[in-house]
């Protein structure tokens, strides 16, 4: 029996994980990962920007200038704080100089910052922000075309310069469209939890796409371009752990020297990027599988499951205190009935009449000279 229930709490256990993961991709999927698209990749491109519209100002950094409305200066004014000691870390990482100028247009719509936009280069109608890397110039919108909330606009800045510093490190030679977005996403730092979340399940279903696929653009399926964004993103962290540090850097160097990405890759890392791949799947597998997240693999799962185990465990002891409680009381109670027998043999003269048999371990009392059993 014991075999039986622990059996059917393991599989009530893990049907409602399962339960839990089924809602939180559907979640997920809802919250969609936008795409953050780079309009113009490599290449020489000039174009003429649109004179600003009435009521826009100048803050000017040096190296960065933001053209925003004066409404929302207040808002502008820590974007362009921040943004210099991201240019630094982001020298760090590419082991370049980048970032030398930048202009950067915010709007109040993705309407408006159309009309921001390089003549001839629109912005995509589904996007809060896109980067002209070889103009230099970044486009940003202060609400969501799709949802019209305000986006996160520090996290969007960073994502476009990181586009802008990429294009920059590598001089405007060609990268992968994972590595651009992987890169972007990654140094931006937007959404982990719903990323690791995409990974998870996909991880879990078997729906992780080829990188070859992702260089020849991303699909269009909501549910499959969160996965793409997520998967690019991991990736690019697994290139770039410590101790690959230095073989990311020169990963950079050789693109800039004008190598193709893939032999870039393969001369870094001694291997081609099959082969990475397959490495980071199997990585992705040892942290996202279904084993690894119901037995450490995650701070959410690992909790879940030691307040299981910890809800398992008292019970376990509750059940065994209480067993000896009743123990102990019986055999107190069986000790009492036992004394009062032993008494009333020794004072009982010979002739008395015997007492009728009783019944063990029940409780009796005593009502003028007869005993009765209590119910």
């Amino acid at each position: 029996m014991r075999t039986v229930f622990i059996h059917s709490t393991l599989v009530r256990f893990l049907l409602a994980l399962l339960a839990l993961a089924w809602t939180s991709a559907a979640h997920a999927e809802t919250g969609q990962m936008l795409p953050r698209d780079v309009t113009i990749e490599e290449g020489e491109f000039t174009a003429k920007l649109p004179p600003l519209p009435g009521g826009f100002e100048r803050l000017d950094d040096g190296w960065l200038v933001v053209e925003a409305p004066s409404s929302v200066r207040d808002r502008m004014e820590p974007l362009v704080r921040e943004a210099a000691e991201f240019r630094k870390h982001l020298s760090e990482d590419l082991g370049q100089s980048v970032l030398d100028h930048v202009l950067v247009r915010a709007a109040h719509s993705p309407e408006e910052m159309a009309t921001l936009a390089p003549e001839g280069q629109p912005p995509p109608p589904y996007a809060a922000g896109v980067a002209y890397p070889p103009l230099h110039v970044v486009l940003l919108a202060l609400r969501e075309p799709v949802t019209w909330e305000a986006p996160d606009l520090s996290s969007l800045l960073r994502h476009e310069l990181t586009h802008v510093a990429l294009a920059d490190a590598v001089s405007n030679r060609h990268v992968p469209r994972w590595f651009n977005e992987g890169l972007a996403i990654r140094e931006s730092g937007e959404l982990p939890w719903a990323r690791r979340q995409t990974l998870w399940d996909a991880s879990l279903s078997k729906r992780l796409l080829p990188l070859e696929a992702l260089d020849q653009g991303f699909p269009s399926d909501r549910y499959d371009v969160n996965i793409a964004y997520a998967e690019s993103a991991d990736f690019v962290n697994f290139l770039m752990r410590d101790a690959d540090r230095a073989r990311f850097g020169s990963l950079v160097q050789r693109v800039r020297a004008g190598a193709d990405f893939s032999r870039a890759l393969e001369d870094a890392y001694g291997t081609d990027v099959r082969k990475l791949e397959y490495e980071w799947r199997e990585a992705v597998g040892r942290r996202f599988g279904l084993v690894p997240m119901l037995t450490g693999g995650g701070v959410l799962w690992t909790l879940m499951v030691g307040l299981a185990v910890a809800a398992w465990v008292k019970r376990r002891r509750r059940a065994k205190a209480k067993l000896a409680q009743w123990a102990q009381e019986e055999a107190e109670m069986d000790g009492a009935i036992a004394a009062a027998d032993a008494a009333r043999a020794a004072h009982r003269a010979p002739g008395d009449e015997e007492l009728p048999p009783r019944m063990p371990s029940l409780p009796v009392v005593e009502h003028e000279g007869r005993w009765y059993t209590v119910h």
